[in-house]
């Protein structure tokens, strides 16, 4: 397997892949898969007709679950899927490490036992887990369930009745920046297992790369001053993944609000918003869970057996 550096004009050659696919996964969003390589290291290749992603976790070599081209099929893919496995597995072992793939949702469980019977083993991690929602559910806040995030909603809209939505374009990045640097200092040290100066590297990638990314956002003002802002971008044809959501708590239900906001105005073939994981975070589990996830979307890393 001959891998490469991921780099920006790679985005229609993954989106090809995953745009039609049943794939749901944040880590499968080419805006994460290039805001993040200076982390992970992240490479590509296009093998027996399959895409295939390789990085670095933990000091090793890691990877995502290989997609198959179009029209999708795994049922026409199944004997070069077990192929590239086994050519995926060789290759971690000519660099002196053990197998190991990484985010693979429970469906792929079920491709790798019916191909490969016996072969993987597999566990998960709760901190991984994506969370997605309806689309309508958060445009609207609707249901009892969701009562409080309306109070949050309609308090804001009551304290600040001129405040404006707007589409985050770049000239509105200098004040999201203001923002993101006085909400880091305000949150301490995390215990998340990716800190705050990773995060706001790969922000800087985002902000830099805002229209080779394809990236989507929006800002809620108050008084002409960025008092939240959010942004993100596609996984498929079907899910928006929200990447980062920054608000000022002074401002309260601005959180609400931008959560809101945004996702009124994304594009409706959209029905599906993954809000990614909680990064093992107590606070952020709970604040993510209050939102009534119409799925969680367990990830699991696959070893053989």
């Amino acid at each position: 397997m001959v891998f490469r550096d991921i780099d920006y004009d790679d985005r229609a050659l993954v989106q090809r892949y995953t745009f039609g696919a049943e794939c749901r996964n944040c880590d499968f969003n080419f805006m994460n898969l290039m805001s993040w390589r200076f982390l992970y290291d992240t490479q590509l290749t296009v093998h027996r007709g399959m895409l295939v992603f390789r990085f670095h976790f933990d000091g090793a070599p890691a990877y995502l679950p290989p997609l198959c081209p179009p029209p999708y099929t795994f049922e026409e893919h199944g004997e070069t899927y077990a192929a590239v496995l086994l050519d995926m597995v060789a290759d971690a072992e000519a660099v002196g490490h053990p197998f190991r793939m990484l985010g693979a949702c429970e469906g792929m469980l079920n491709r790798l036992q019916s191909v490969l019977p016996g072969k993987f083993q597999a566990t998960t991690d709760r901190s991984f887990t994506d969370y997605i929602y309806h689309r309508d559910s958060l445009a609207t806040l609707a249901g009892k369930k969701l009562q409080s995030k309306r109070n949050h909603a309609n308090r804001f809209e009551r304290e600040y009745p001129h405040y404006e939505y707007r589409p985050l374009t770049p000239d509105l990045i200098p004040e999201c920046w203001r923002l993101e640097e006085e909400w880091a200092a305000r949150q301490g040290v995390s215990k998340a297992r990716l800190d705050a100066d990773d995060e706001q590297h790969s922000m800087r990638r985002v902000f830099k790369h805002w229209d080779e990314l394809g990236a989507m956002g929006g800002v809620i003002l108050v008084d002409e001053k960025v008092v939240a802002f959010t942004f993100g971008g596609a996984i498929n044809y079907d899910t928006f993944d929200v990447c980062c959501e920054k608000a000022d708590t002074e401002y309260e239900g601005a959180y609400a609000i931008i959560n809101r906001e945004f996702v009124r105005r994304i594009p409706e073939q959209y029905t599906l918003i993954n809000r990614e994981e909680d990064l093992g975070l107590e606070g952020l589990r709970r604040a993510k869970l209050s939102y009534q996830p119409a799925i969680l979307l367990h990830k699991y890393s696959i070893t053989c057996s």
